[in-house]
């Protein structure tokens, strides 16, 4: 009889959805199993919607007794959903208590999922409701993954799947890169979800190693910033990061994603009435990117509670957009969803209460 092969004990805590294709073939071997085995785990986590290992019926009972000794899965919980028309907000208790939301957005045929990357966030912006507690811990690899897939595993009841990702939910995606990139190289993969990158888009606030980092990257995956204001002057008011990282440079790492990717960027601009809204700073936004293949994508401040910041009037969001229009400059204004529900951008925040479960 063959010996039980040595297994290291941070296996048994492993993650497996943090487990490329390839590295799940390694494990495998490595615990005596078949390497052919990770395609069929594959098919069941991301083509077939596996809640569990019980659930992989075509795998034997013994070696669906050893996935549950070696690996981790799932290892977020879903607590409950909130929806409102188009919006559905996910509340996931993690397996330390830590809890994060993530957002599904349905517009016509499309179904973009906007992803958490952090417990609360460290970039404290005044008009974010997540950074207002900091930064708690980064999410892990796995746990950025099986967001998408249970919202994937809820929408096939419905005949649906997800077909574009966002990471605009809690954190800085940045400050976590490693467990952001690596999710998208999983997420990405035909055996996995084969979401395309081209339909993927990460935001930062203006991380610049960041940026020069995912740059380099094989990828071809969508940048937003998170600009909110035309100057560093008004941005460090608003935006405490914006003090280590100055605009001008952060728009020479922008520039150099552009060109060496040949994807437009996306500037996000929140308007927040008597800040940042005036015409003279839709004049300045204008000389700031002219010239460049980009977008500005308008939102409207969604308010938060306790905090003293206004939406500004609509006729003064249109005037502002129209200033950039005739700047030259390519500007859309998000219609808003969720905020009744606080879904929308920028009310994501560290959820104390339960929220009723819909079935």
């Amino acid at each position: 009889m063959s010996e039980e092969p040595t297994v290291h004990t941070s296996y048994r805590t492993t993650h497996l959805c943090s487990l490329t294709l390839d590295e799940l073939k390694q494990r495998l071997v490595e615990i005596g199993e078949p390497p052919f085995r990770a395609q069929q785990i594959f098919e069941w986590l991301y083509q077939k919607g596996a809640c569990s290992f019980d659930a992989m019926t075509n795998l034997s009972k013994a070696l669906r007794n050893r996935l549950e000794t070696f690996f981790q899965f799932p290892a977020i919980r879903l607590v409950g959903t909130q929806e409102s028309g188009e919006v559905v907000k996910f509340l996931w208790e993690l397996a330390d208590g830590k809890r994060i939301e993530s957002v599904l957005i349905r517009s016509f045929d499309r179904r973009t999922v906007c992803l958490s990357s952090q417990v609360g966030c460290p970039g404290r912006c005044a008009f974010c409701a997540s950074g207002r507690a900091g930064l708690i811990r980064s999410l892990s690899c796995g746990e950025i993954v099986e967001q998408v897939l249970h919202i994937d595993r809820w929408l096939r009841e419905k005949g649906e799947r997800v077909c574009h990702l966002v990471y605009m939910g809690m954190g800085e995606p940045m400050e976590n890169y490693d467990a952001v990139v690596k999710s998208i190289r999983i997420i990405n993969d035909e055996k996995s979800l084969h979401i395309s990158q081209r339909r993927i888009t990460v935001s930062t606030v203006g991380i610049v190693e960041g940026i020069h980092r995912l740059a380099k990257e094989d990828f071809k995956v969508n940048l937003a910033l998170s600009l909110h204001a035309p100057c560093q002057a008004i941005r460090q008011k608003i935006i405490p990061f914006a003090k280590k990282y100055p605009l001008e440079e952060i728009l020479m790492a922008v520039d150099e994603y552009a060109r060496l990717t040949k994807r437009d960027i996306t500037y996000e601009y929140t308007l927040l009435a008597d800040i940042n809204d005036g015409s003279e700073h839709a004049a300045q936004l204008v000389s700031l990117l002219r010239g460049k293949q980009c977008t500005v994508n308008l939102i409207p401040y969604n308010p938060i509670e306790n905090l003293r910041l206004q939406r500004p009037k609509q006729a003064r969001i249109a005037r502002f957009r129209e200033i950039l229009s005739e700047g030259g400059i390519n500007a859309t204004w998000r219609y808003t969803k969720g905020d009744d529900i606080s879904a929308a951008c920028g009310q994501l925040a560290l959820p104390n209460e339960v929220h009723s479960v819909s079935t």
